[in-house]
């Protein structure tokens, strides 16, 4: 009878860990939800991630057992801090931060393109620029040092041999987010704006600012993925199958966005508000969409060689090599 009692307790015992590794593999032994943290921008180029979060996709993919979480960020430096610390296990980040970090030995891996286009150049009612050399001198402000839309436009600038000041040149460089520009600019804070969409098409209206170098004109602006879904190689490694679940529920919001165009704007305004206490008009966001386009795939020579021109203009230390950073195979299956 002894024996039958242990023999019972032990089925027991083992049940209840079969039903902690209950289908999907998503809750913990205690019978926990698992918890996926996204990050994203309150951005045009963020949008993916907006979509993903109203049509509730990562929970359609990842199932019950998941909680999904979101958590937004003004500038990549403090979105790959929070990679890099565990805050969050995947999102949107533009291409220079995660360059920029898994140069110095970060744990990042880009897993997936989600938008190209949308960094555009304006300058305050006022400033007169008729040439790139009226450029010289003029103070202008970047969501971050060296993100995206900082390379693409000291990029573009570097060729006719005008740099900040960081390396040598004229150039004033501030940083702040995006949706201050508007007030920076009204208050002759700032000659140049390098902006993200929808900041571009809000600062273009409100302040009356003038477009000088365009999302198809600037560096890159064609070509490099505007916005990369990125996670860590750590996650990955252990948890392939929730990545590629990300990565699914990614496809079907960029397929949505393109589907769906208008829906998707009136998503965006919505996500834009909550977020920033900002609400957009719907003309705006129609202009801004103009000069971005949405895909999940990944241009790996684009970012080679943007990444070669971040090193040119000293934001990397030693000349990079991105074979490893890009995993696509995720995009495959």
């Amino acid at each position: 009878m002894k024996k039958a009692s242990i023999f019972l307790a032990v089925l027991m015992a083992f049940a209840v860990l079969l039903a902690g590794c209950g289908a999907g593999g998503s809750s913990t032994a205690s019978g926990e939800k698992e918890k996926i943290v996204i990050g994203y921008f309150p951005n045009i180029n963020h949008v993916p991630a907006m979509v993903a979060k109203d049509k509730g996709y990562f929970e359609q993919q990842l199932g019950d057992g998941t909680t999904i979480e979101y958590k937004t960020f003004a500038e990549g430096g403090s979105f790959m801090t929070a990679l890099k610390t565990g805050e969050i296990d995947a999102g949107l980040v533009g291409p220079g931060p995660a360059m920029n970090n898994y140069s110095t030995g970060a744990d990042v891996k880009i897993i997936a393109g989600a938008s190209t286009g949308g960094t555009v150049v304006l300058a305050r009612k006022g400033v007169k620029i008729d040439s790139v050399e009226d450029f010289a001198g003029k103070t202008f402000i970047t969501p971050g040092v060296g993100c995206t839309h900082d390379v693409q436009y000291e990029t573009y600038l570097e060729a006719e041999g005008i740099t900040s000041q960081r390396i040598g040149g004229t150039m004033k460089h501030l940083t702040g987010q995006p949706a201050q520009y508007a007030a920076m600019l009204k208050a002759g804070k700032v000659d140049i704006a390098v902006a993200p969409e929808p900041w571009a098409a809000v600062i273009e209206k409100e302040t009356g600012a003038e477009v000088v170098i365009g999302w198809n004109e600037v560096s890159f602006g064609e070509t490099l993925p505007a916005s990369v879904m990125v996670t860590s190689g750590k996650m990955i490694e252990e948890q392939p199958e929730t990545v590629q679940k990300i990565i699914d529920a990614h496809k079907d919001a960029v397929k949505f966005i393109n589907e769906n165009p208008a829906e998707a704007q009136a998503i965006t305004i919505n996500d834009i508000k909550e977020t920033t206490g900002q609400e957009l008009e719907k003309d705006v966001v129609e202009l801004a969409w103009e000069r971005i386009g949405f895909t999940h795939e990944v241009d790996a020579q684009a970012i080679q060689d943007f990444s070669d021109s971040s090193y040119t203009l000293k934001f990397l230390k030693d000349k990079p090599d991105f074979k490893t950073l890009i995993d696509d195979s995720f995009l495959k299956n």
